[in-house]
């Protein structure tokens, strides 16, 4: 098992509850391909470096899990297409 780091931006134009569920889902497809989330970090609304999609904020998750090696593509690509999430990245976390 390693250790990831799934960043999640979401569109700051959506409710709450909308918000959550976003969330939500990004936290079920980690644990569908096998993954163990140990820890979920808001950031909040913040703003963005550059405008995207002509918006200047929005709000800013990092979920952390371990998973096996296959699991952060198989995550990717299905939050590559999920409404409200502007950016994405899954990095590994090294041993430090």
């Amino acid at each position: 098992m390693n250790k990831y780091e799934l960043a999640v931006v979401v569109s700051a134009k959506v409710e709450d509850e909308e918000r959550t569920q976003v969330i939500d889902k990004c936290k079920a497809l980690i644990e569908r391909f096998g993954g163990t989330i140990t820890e979920v970090d808001d950031w909040g609304k913040k703003r963005l470096a550059y405008e995207i999609q002509k918006m200047k904020e929005a709000f800013y998750y990092f979920i952390r899990f371990d998973a096996e090696s296959t699991a952060p593509a198989e995550i990717e690509s299905r939050v590559r297409i999920m409404d409200n999430v502007i950016r994405y990245l899954c990095v590994r976390l090294d041993e430090a």
